[in-house]
């Protein structure tokens, strides 16, 4: 006990340099914790962007590749679903309900999506969690009414009533816009944390108004041009959609299904676990994951290996003072555990300030973080894992004291007491 109390005053007599190696420890632990739940609530967010649909189905190509266009809204189908194959599809007796989905327009950067009323009723995110209106109504009859995403009308804000003009294409900049049919905002979606947040929404009514006096992708002009008034006139049932999302009766029909959607016979189908995808797709990234973790673990070993050249450093300043204890009757071991004891207690400040510190910024940044990035990181106590990393630190630390330890052991008791010159 009197060996504690030693190295707590050793180290409250050198508290300037003391407190500059638990701040950097402490720093290094924020980091390396901080990384550790973004990490895992960022997978967690991301295998629950969709929850709730047993299959996606569209055009044959890769699985990650239709996950990429259906759920993200990045890249683009390789070909089209015909109409009628959906039909055939969401008459199949497995099958509790189906969202079609039509892709291909844009607006000012962010994706158009025309779906049906099935998207606002079946679609799930997170832990089952429903699409939620925060102001407004979905569309209804008129094609020209448009639903948005909570980004999209924080980012270019867009309140009800407001008209816009969509654009052909994705690009960020496109040259051809459908300036003659104007869309109408009914309705904002609270905020989801996915990429529903990122996508206007409209229907497949909408859509095809937009591209009915379309050829070859090219615009009508002059008298070949129909206004949004002989639109709405017009049956604006779609020929094609860009994928479906499909909700089963029971989900021991899932495999049986998906072979024969793989098998369909009316056009080359590719039918997806939306779970298995996802796992498929995050895999990918699992290297720079791994990369992210491997930094913040060499900011700790920095942070402790400060800790050490601290201790190295003061250990010739205390040659005097370890002479003085072994002429007062300490032993060798006991001046060799004087300063484990040192480094023990520096790196155990240091890990309780990087926790006080971690959970300072929690719950500073939980609410801008969720709100921006869509993640959301709770105020929850440590992992066994966090646990385990934090055991490991303590134990470097002692394997790194055990350094400047050996040498003091060593240093005989004339050697505090000579003179260096």
């Amino acid at each position: 006990m009197y060996l504690i109390r030693l190295a707590l005053a050793s180290l409250a007599n050198r508290r300037f340099t003391a407190l500059l190696t638990v701040f950097a420890i402490a720093l290094s632990v924020t980091l390396l914790l901080a990384v550790e739940r973004v990490r895992h609530e960022a997978r967690a967010s991301f295998a629950s962007t969709i929850s709730g649909t047993d299959l996606i189905v569209g055009a044959r190509s890769g699985s990650v590749n239709l996950l990429l266009y259906s759920v993200f809204r990045i890249g683009n189908a390789t070909n089209n679903i015909r109409w009628d194959s959906f039909q055939q599809i969401a008459q199949q007796p497995q099958v509790k309900w189906a969202i079609p989905i039509s892709l291909g327009d844009s607006h000012r950067g962010y994706r158009v999506m025309g779906t049906s009323g099935a998207y606002f009723a079946h679609y799930r995110y997170g832990r089952g969690q429903p699409l939620v209106l925060a102001e407004g109504r979905a569309f209804a009859d008129d094609p020209f009414e448009v639903v948005l995403g909570a980004e999209v009308a924080d980012a270019l804000d867009y309140r009800l009533d407001q008209e816009l003009v969509l654009a052909h294409g994705v690009a960020t900049l496109s040259l051809v816009k459908h300036d003659d049919k104007p869309f109408r905002v009914v309705g904002i979606l609270a905020r989801t944390g996915t990429p529903v947040d990122r996508t206007l929404h409209i229907s497949l009514a909408g859509m095809e108004a937009l591209h009915v006096d379309w050829q070859n992708g090219v615009p009508a002009r002059g008298a070949a041009r129909v206004s949004a008034e002989q639109a709405r006139a017009l049956d604006l049932t779609p020929s094609a959609i860009t994928a479906v999302l499909l909700g089963l009766n029971n989900k021991i029909a899932t495999f049986a299904l998906q072979r024969s959607l793989n098998e369909f016979r009316g056009e080359p189908l590719l039918a997806i676990l939306p779970g298995v995808a996802l796992q498929e797709l995050w895999s990918l990234m699992g290297t720079a994951e791994q990369a992210l973790f491997v930094v913040s673990l060499f900011v700790v070993l920095t942070g402790l290996i400060g800790m050490l050249t601290a201790i190295l450093t003061s250990l010739n300043e205390r040659r005097r003072e370890m002479a003085i204890l072994r002429s007062v009757g300490a032993r060798p071991w006991h001046v060799a555990s004087l300063l484990l004891l040192e480094a023990l207690a520096l790196a155990l400040a240091g890990v309780l300030s990087g926790l006080a510190l971690l959970y300072l910024g929690i719950a500073l940044a939980q609410g801008p973080v969720q709100a921006h990035y869509g993640l959301y990181l709770p105020l929850v106590a440590p992992s066994a894992y966090e646990w385990t990393l934090l055991g490991v630190i303590l134990l470097a630390a002692l394997l790194i004291g055990a350094l400047p330890a050996w040498r003091a052991y060593r240093q005989s008791l004339a050697d505090g007491l000579s003179i260096r010159l």
